[in-house]
């Protein structure tokens, strides 16, 4: 059987260690044929020599070979972390093969073996060992960071463009605008900008103007007679006003009399207090449009927009998406003391494809129920988008229920035997026909699945 030449999408690469030179030739030949970067060896000891230099995605050796074996080959691969290794025998026997994947093969075959089952079984211990080795990088950038990296997390030029803005920011005490959409993070900007500030040591207080009933917004800003308001308990420090747009017209007059002479006057006094806080705002909304419709003061605009920082949408820096899912499942994980499991490819390839509307604050939950359905089983990125999508996780119909129920246990049951048809039939308790006739029904895409 010849396979597809794009069998593989991404070009793998594989180290060949078989003493029999026809049997290299065959593989090398059906691997390259795949679209696989191979290099073949009739010993082991050679094959190790090249590989703890420039380690292949995974190793295919033979098991029974004079001088080493490919059990020896596994055990030593294993010592120094390598490549995941698929064995391959024509001698072999179950007790071989539990053995040899007790002591950690990725799986084992017997000769002569289904090429099609062979490049599958290649090609998923190749795309978790890249998984696990791109898990192991962000994990060594994540335990690197420090100060402001770890509180603005990511690496494109976006993310980097912002924390040198927010540096040189930091300490200048003129009033601050944070833009952006919902969800940004436009809270810990303003924490970071109070953080990095000269007032660090002061309070650092945050108030959302959408949440004040507009009759106490005054008394909570300014304070009573009876009580001192936000501005008072600020006093050194930074005041964060979020959502700006939501300030009532009453107290955005006060606000404006503030910034232009740093005094104010609790309500019903008489006396006149000072205002040492640093003005840092935000609004997830176009004030300049709410200032066209009479919405919000143009002058106050003009004070609290000195400065005016806008923050990137999570869709215009999908290259950091993976570092950030895994800082928030593993902060996810050691909430709930539990062992964050490594995403799948799938996993990534829904992160990316994703339009992220709620942004940070979006995938921090999406990352949390991702890690929370780890305790049912494996979790899937796919299943924690579409909690988000009403329309999508409710079928319209009994019908539809069913054949989503039916598509779901199929499609685990075919990739867990690895599109062996009459194993899966036989673990789904039903016919191969049947099978066959469910899968055309359903509108399954086995190549795809595999």
């Amino acid at each position: 059987m010849q396979p597809p030449k794009d069998t593989a999408a991404v070009q793998y690469s594989v180290a060949i260690i078989d003493d029999d030179r026809e049997m290299r030739e065959s593989l090398s030949h059906l691997l390259e044929r795949a679209g696989w970067v191979t290099q073949s060896f009739s010993k082991g000891r050679d094959a190790l020599n090249l590989i703890g230099r420039q380690p292949p995605d995974v190793i295919l050796s033979d098991v029974r070979m004079p001088t080493m074996s490919g059990i020896e080959i596994l055990h030593e691969v294993r010592q120094f972390d390598g490549p995941p290794v698929v064995l391959i025998s024509a001698h072999g026997d179950i007790p071989m093969a539990v053995s040899a994947m007790q002591d950690g093969a990725y799986t084992f075959l017997e000769k002569p073996f289904d090429p099609r089952r062979l490049l599958t079984a290649l090609t998923h211990a190749a795309e978790q060992n890249r998984l696990a080795a791109r898990a192991a990088r962000l994990g060594e950038r994540l335990r690197n960071l420090s100060g402001l990296d770890r509180i603005l997390l990511g690496q494109t030029p976006q993310i980097q463009t912002l924390r040198e803005e927010l540096l040189d920011l930091a300490d200048i005490d003129a009033p601050i605008l944070l833009q952006g959409e919902t969800g940004t993070g436009k809270d810990l900007v303003a924490r970071a900008l109070h953080d990095l500030s000269h007032r660090a040591d002061g309070p650092f207080v945050a108030l959302s103007c959408a949440t004040l009933p507009n009759d106490h917004f005054e008394a909570t800003l300014f304070g009573t007679s009876e009580e001192p308001g936000v501005l008072e308990k600020t006093s050194g420090g930074s005041l964060f006003l979020d959502e700006m747009a939501s300030c009532p017209p009453e107290a955005q007059a006060k606000l404006l009399r503030v910034l232009e002479t740093k005094e104010y006057m609790r309500l019903g006094s008489t006396e006149v207090l000072h205002a040492d806080v640093r003005l840092i705002s935000a609004s997830n909304s176009d004030l300049e449009q709410a200032v066209a419709e009479g919405a919000f003061r143009r002058d106050l605009l003009y004070r609290i927009n000195t400065l005016v920082v806008d923050l990137p949408p999570l869709r215009h820096r999908k290259d950091d998406l993976a570092l950030l899912f895994r800082h928030f499942t593993g902060e996810c994980a050691r909430t709930y003391d539990m062992q964050a499991p490594d995403p799948s490819q799938d996993d990534l390839t829904h992160l990316l494809a994703h339009d992220w509307p709620g942004n940070v604050r979006e995938l921090r939950q999406v990352a949390e129920r991702w890690v929370l359905s780890s305790r049912r089983g494996i979790p899937s990125v796919a299943s924690a988008l579409r909690l988000d999508d009403p329309d999508q996780q409710t079928p319209k119909s009994l019908r539809a229920a069913v054949a989503a129920l039916e598509r779901q246990i199929i499609s685990q049951a075919l990739v867990a035997h690895e599109g062996r048809m009459d194993e899966t039939a036989e673990h789904l308790g039903i016919g191969r026909r049947t099978l066959n006739e469910k899968i055309v029904k359903l509108g399954l895409d086995k190549d795809a699945l595999l």
